[in-house]
């Protein structure tokens, strides 16, 4: 299973959207995202945010062990 750092690296590709790119349009710099997709340390706002400049959305769920979605 990838995790969010190599699923949005896939997105971005695919998107052609640069690092570069993905730092101006999500309001930060391109050397903070750099260090945020070095050890994979995104906040949910960052992921909408990003997803969101992909054309995508993120949906975050915590489901207890008997399957039940925790709201």
């Amino acid at each position: 299973m990838l995790n969010s750092t190599e699923k949005l690296r896939i997105l971005m590709a695919r998107k052609n959207i640069t690092m570069a790119q993905m730092a101006e349009k999500t309001g930060q710099s391109r050397q903070n995202l750099s260090n945020k997709f070095a050890r994979s340390n995104f906040t949910e706002k960052d992921l909408k945010e990003m997803a969101s400049v992909l054309g995508c959305t993120v949906n975050i769920q915590f489901v207890d062990e008997e399957g039940n979605v925790v709201m």
